[in-house]
């Protein structure tokens, strides 16, 4: 885009990886409008956990109400055989059940043939194996009814139903509180991310020419489009994720513990190795994710440079080398991925083994526990239930923090984007410049202007045009013309010496009066998504098509929009009859439309054949007529009715007149013109 000298492009950057940590605080300082809301999905996460979290214990109840009823109740046989022996001759009521003599000399009769048979202590006290108990049941079943119904187990099916739905309460309750979770974090992460997208939007204009200057076009888009959406996706998948986690974690330790320490201690001792690996993954990983963001940034870069150069590229027979250097940077962006997301993903088999081994450990320990009467079988149910919990939690944990990785990394690139050193504050300028009131008199008033502050482009330079005149600029490539314009603009600020319009400095009047003060045709024909109408009138209001056909044909593009099959309405982009040399006609259009006082004309009939830059030409004429105009040019035979002519070469004014007196003068001016037409 410029002229004026070479400057070094950062154009890359850092692989170095940042801190993890300040991302996230970072992170969670920007999230400051949101805090409420997040704050309301932290309560919804804690509750749906604790809810979560004390299912099991009430299953455990319910295992022991299953067991109770299906284990023979030896100490009510101890009871109804002490009641019987101390009245056998005579019938008699046991917890509302009459019982006849017959039928106590059945079970007098069956109690000794089992005394016999397995030993008193088997049926009072001690440990049955399966064949033991099997014989107990069997005799259990010969009884008479009145006493089986008495000591037969039973289920309390009311208490079983009661606990159940109780647990499918719990269930149900937790679910709708994660479900209002996640609503409440996704709408924080897609308004966070909107509102990325907005200050970016916002950011870019008010950014120096220079940072688009030093950084890819490409690498710019990756941080408003990739960059911004893995933030925003990280925060939605991740973040509420991480919440639920934790509090389950928590809750699961502390109610392990409380169940019983010795079985608590197993599971946590289990899963602390799962916890040192994830330490370890996160301390190698994170500058993969980094890196993983910034290749993708140079591969986005290198597609659009390719695509907007494509006719370049093809002309050249360049697809090869793009597609190599596309291979490069794919590959580079593949390995980036492949070590982050290896290395995230070693994660989740790891935790699994680590879940499976606390279930054995759990089992082994409770069942000695069982074994020595310390805890019933539902302790044992509940804790499986809990450190199923602690696994699956520690294992979502560690694939969250994965994800936060890559939204850390992600975020940071924004940040640096909005953190940039932005062009200098105008708070301070109070007066505005309205256009109507400009004469036109521009003045350079020793001018030093350099991109890098050790090396000057513009080095000394003075010159003083008066209103209404036809400033043409001309020189060899290098010299400093479109920066010169560039100067005059505000794009960049001068380094030393003054800038006046009317006698008033540029930097005592605001950039947004200034480029009021100009309608600019540059060389590139940037054409935006619309219609012919839309891009002669950018930015104007109450332009009507009259006044937009009398400027086109003014410069002889009339016809040519006549013929096209809806005339203003044709989409500049989607229409392939409009050629180069066409689109710099609607460019010139565009400017011709904007009423403003000066003008700027860099390489403006650059794109068009000669027929038609005389046709241009004296349109341009009568557009400065009245204006003060500068024109960089090339072509210096569009340049000969200039009232005064600049010559510069290595950022100086080295000739100055006009055409006739500069040929005269038969300097540097008068060689350039005649090597136009040197064979």
């Amino acid at each position: 885009m410029f002229n004026g000298g070479g400057r070094g492009g950062r154009g890359a950057h850092d692989d170095k990886s940042k801190n993890f940590g300040l991302a996230l605080k970072r992170l969670f300082v920007e999230l400051k409008a949101f805090w409420g809301w997040i704050a309301i999905a932290i309560l919804l996460a804690v509750g749906g956990s604790i809810l979560a979290i004390n299912a099991p214990n009430k299953l455990a109840d319910m295992t022991d109400k299953i067991s109770e009823g299906l284990v023979v109740d030896r100490d009510k046989i101890v009871r109804v055989s002490q009641e019987i022996l101390a009245n056998p001759q005579e019938e008699s009521k046991i917890d509302g059940k009459n019982i006849s003599v017959a039928d106590k000399a059945s079970f007098l009769k069956t109690m000794q043939e089992m005394q016999e048979s397995l030993g008193a202590e088997s049926i009072h006290e001690g440990d049955l194996d399966q064949e033991k108990a099997k014989k107990i049941y069997a005799k259990i079943d010969e009884l008479p009814e009145s006493i089986r119904s008495l000591i037969e187990p039973k289920m309390d099916l009311e208490a079983i139903k009661n606990i159940a739905l109780f647990i499918a309460g719990i269930y149900i309750i937790s679910a709708i509180l994660e479900f209002f979770e996640g609503v409440t974090i996704s709408d924080v992460s897609n308004k966070f991310a909107k509102s990325l997208r907005r200050r970016i939007s916002e950011k870019i204009n008010r950014l120096p020419l220079r940072y688009f200057d030093s950084h890819q076009a490409g690498d710019v888009l990756s941080r408003v489009t990739n960059d911004v959406d893995t933030v925003g996706m990280s925060l939605t998948e991740v973040a509420s994720t991480l919440v639920s986690e934790v509090a389950l974690l928590a809750g699961a330790v502390i109610m392990m513990f409380i169940t019983n320490w010795t079985m608590a201690l197993t599971a946590v001792a289990a899963s602390i190795i799962g916890f040192v690996f994830m330490a370890l993954v996160l301390k190698k990983s994170q500058k993969y994710f980094r890196a993983q963001q910034d290749e993708l940034g140079k591969l986005n870069a290198h597609i659009e440079e390719t695509y907007s150069g494509l006719d370049v590229v093809k002309a050249y027979n360049g697809s090869r080398m793009a597609n190599l250097k596309f291979d490069k940077l794919n590959r580079r962006v593949y390995h980036a991925n492949q070590k982050s997301q290896f290395l995230s993903g070693l994660m989740h088999p790891f935790m699994a083994f680590i879940g499976n081994f606390g279930y054995v450990a759990v089992c082994v320990v409770g069942a000695i526990l069982t074994m020595n009467g310390a805890i019933s079988f539902g302790v044992i149910v509940a804790f499986i239930a809990y450190v199923r919990l602690f696994t699956a939690s520690l294992s979502r944990f560690a694939q969250s923090i994965g994800g936060l990785q890559s939204g850390a990394a992600a975020s940071e690139r924004v940040f640096e984007f909005l953190d940039e050193e932005e062009m200098s504050d105008q708070a301070e300028i109070k007066s505005r410049v309205k256009k109507e009131t400009i004469a036109g008199e521009v003045e350079f008033d020793h001018v030093k202007f350099g991109y890098e502050k050790d090396k000057l482009i513009i080095k000394d330079f003075s010159v003083k045009a008066k209103a209404g005149q036809k400033v043409a600029i001309v020189g060899p490539t290098g010299a400093g013309k479109t920066t010169l314009v560039n100067l005059l603009m505000k794009f960049y600020e001068v380094n030393d010496g003054e800038i006046r319009i009317d006698g008033k400095s540029t930097k005592e009047m605001t950039r947004e009066d200034i480029h009021a003060l100009f309608t600019m045709v540059l060389q590139d024909t940037w054409m935006f998504s619309g219609t012919v109408r839309d891009n002669i009138v950018y930015n104007r209001k109450n332009v009507s098509d009259e006044r937009v056909m009398e400027v086109c044909d003014t410069i002889g593009l009339g016809h040519f929009i006549k013929t096209l099959p809806k005339g203003l309405d044709t989409d500049v982009l989607e229409s392939d009859s409009i050629s180069a040399g066409q689109k710099q006609l609607l460019t010139i259009a565009r400017g011709m439309i904007e009423d403003a006082p000066l003008l700027i004309l860099d390489e403006a009939t650059s794109n068009v054949d000669t027929r038609t830059e005389e046709l241009v030409q004296k349109a341009m004429d009568k557009l400065m007529k009245g204006r003060t105009s500068f024109i960089i040019a090339h072509r210096l035979s569009t340049i000969k009715n200039a009232d005064i002519i600049l010559v510069m070469n290595e950022g100086n004014v080295i000739e100055t007149g006009n055409h006739k007196q500069l040929m005269e003068k038969g300097g540097f001016y008068a060689d350039l013109y005649n090597a136009q037409f040197a064979l």
